[in-house]
């Protein structure tokens, strides 16, 4: 058994970071299995390594270890680009140059209905999807997306399916099917990598659980349908599929999410305060 956190140096780790990396250390210890810990530094512009050195203090005040180095994606970025340029010479990807306010705008119009909502947002219209692949070689530094309507086609009509073993709402444990319709429909052609950045969250976190030999994703429920677009993904780059566990969200007194944006909620106040790991344990139900 192999369990990884993958945090953002890009703020400070609340009590929801809290939760999930110890559900991810005490399976993978319970399980006599490794935990690794794994930095999601591809947002150059945002992370910061004063943060990176403070979530590992952090994580190791919870009592928490990991061997290190621990894997930091903006190191791979070769291998991002290798699975891209794979994507790309099958036909399934496509550049786009649609904005956020571009993609509001064209779902915005009145025969479009009301706009769906999926993992990333607002389903993408496919303003820039092209009748037939893109020829020649891939574009660099810029915004790719996924054919998905192209993408299912190439699993000839059989549904997506992964194991979850977790507690996502409404969904109960056991194997996970998504029919064709329901990605294209409800999940939209996704980013796979962005202008100036690279490999986006979805190829990279794929990427990094397979050359990790990840056998068990452990995350929260809002990451489930994300899931789908992953598992999408791991078979046709051929990769492995780990099970998967949706564990519930943390939430203040209001049921707001907590978000790292909410500075107060932050492990390092909860130190300076003298609060221990055993009580910031029971705090959050572990």
């Amino acid at each position: 058994m192999r369990t990884r956190f993958a945090p953002s140096p890009t703020g400070p780790l609340h009590l929801g970071h809290a939760y999930s990396a110890l559900l991810n250390h005490d399976m993978a210890r319970a399980g006599g299995g490794s935990f690794l810990l794994r930095i999601d530094d591809l947002d150059q512009s945002r992370s910061r390594p004063e943060w990176e050195a403070q979530l590992k203090d952090d994580l190791r005040w919870l009592g928490l270890d990991w061997p290190e180095p621990c894997r930091r994606e903006s190191e791979h970025l070769a291998e991002y680009d290798a699975a891209l340029d794979r994507l790309w010479a099958t036909g399934l990807l496509y550049p786009c140059s649609c904005s956020r306010r571009d993609i509001r705008e064209a779902l915005s119009a009145p025969q479009e209905g009301a706009p769906l909502t999926g993992p990333d947002g607002l389903v993408y219209p496919g303003t820039c999807r092209p009748a037939t692949p893109p020829e020649g070689l891939r574009p660099r530094d810029t915004t790719l997306r996924l054919d998905m309507a192209r993408a299912c086609a190439r699993l000839a009509g059989a549904p997506i399916a992964f194991l979850e073993t977790g507690t996502a709402p409404g969904v109960a444990t056991g194997t996970v099917l998504s029919e064709p319709a329901e990605m294209t429909q409800g999940i939209g052609d996704v980013v796979l990598a962005r202008k100036a950045m690279g490999a986006a969250y979805h190829l990279a976190v794929v990427v990094d659980d397979a050359a990790q030999a990840i056998t068990h994703v452990v995350r929260g429920a809002d990451l489930f349908e994300a899931t789908r677009i992953h598992v999408l993904l791991q078979t046709l780059l051929g990769l492995s599929t780990p099970s998967y566990h949706h564990h519930e969200l943390i939430r203040d007194a209001h049921g707001k999410r907590l978000a790292k944006r909410d500075d107060a909620r932050a492990i390092a106040l909860y130190r300076s305060e003298g609060l221990t790991p055993t009580a910031l344990r029971a705090m959050i139900g572990l």
